[in-house]
């Protein structure tokens, strides 16, 4: 029988190429392009409206990427298999990078600029974000009164009631550090994970043995120092966005009764991983 011939990469020319690609689909209908550019929908005639959309649009687009990796990093810790989290940590990492460049579009806008529609907001505030409650309660931020403003949504208020029971991606590391062999207290392992950790010396002087041997050590290593990455991003976002608020509407309140500022500059002392900032002034 004879072999059918097929034509070789470089006898195939780009537009039959792109005619083959276009058939079966295209780069619109892939990323879906005619519903997400229809969904900036402003309630104003106010130029800068349409720029303020796009930006929250696109950060709750990146907390969807950030909250999966996230879950497939802490699926991992969980199973007592550390590496392929390191490569999703390194991503939720960059992710916030990227939330933190979007603070600088948005601090273009002046307090002029933003008065023009914005009482076009009406009730809505940024701190109505579920995905970012999500978010911060899988990275140990839990406080069971956050969720309340979202029980008129039953699937949502359902998801953050779920991830604040379960224990944030500090406890499965704290468990994967006492089935490693450095023990904790019981106390520790196994808590109410609705409640937020407090830091203790004990936990502080586990990393540290961690930290003194690496090569012994080398996954929880790795494990505490991605995590640190982690905070260290976020603190960034956070202020960043404290000071763009600052920078447009000073110490005003915020839309939705938010007390704006005064509550970014206390959500800065707040810390997910208390010990692996502690055990740094140990070693």
């Amino acid at each position: 029988m004879t072999e059918p011939s097929y034509p070789s990469p470089s006898a195939v020319s780009v537009e039959d190429q792109a005619i083959h690609w276009d058939a079966q689909l295209s780069y619109g209908t892939y990323l879906q392009l005619e519903s997400l550019l229809s969904l900036q929908q402003p309630r104003s005639t106010a130029h800068d409206e349409l720029m303020f959309i796009v930006v929250h649009q696109a950060a709750e687009l990146w907390l969807k990427l950030a909250i999966a990796e996230l879950a497939a990093a802490m699926t991992e810790i969980g199973r007592g298999n550390p590496g392929p989290a390191f490569k999703m940590l390194s991503r939720v990492s960059r992710i916030q990078v990227q939330l933190t460049e979007s603070w600088a579009v948005l601090s273009t806008l002046t307090p002029a600029d933003y008065s023009a529609f914005r009482q076009s907001l009406g009730q809505s505030s940024g701190f109505q974000s579920y995905q970012y409650r999500q978010l911060e309660f899988m990275l140990g931020n839990k406080n069971p009164a956050l969720i309340r403003a979202h029980r008129q949504h039953p699937q949502v208020y359902a998801t953050l009631e779920r991830v604040l029971q379960e224990p944030s991606v500090y406890d499965l590391s704290l468990q994967l550090l006492h089935a490693s062999g450095l023990t904790l207290p019981a106390d520790v392992i196994e808590r109410d994970f609705s409640v937020p950790y407090s830091a203790r010396t004990e936990v502080e002087a586990a990393w540290a043995e961690v930290y003194r041997d690496p090569e012994s050590y080398w996954d929880l290593y790795e494990l505490a120092e991605k995590l640190v990455d982690v905070e260290h991003q976020f603190q960034i976002w956070r202020f960043s966005h404290m000071k763009t608020v600052e920078r447009i509407i000073g110490h005003k309140r915020g839309t939705g009764g938010s007390s704006g500022v005064s509550y970014l500059v206390r959500a800065l002392e707040l810390r997910f991983f208390p010990e692996l900032w502690t055990v740094r002034t140990r070693l």
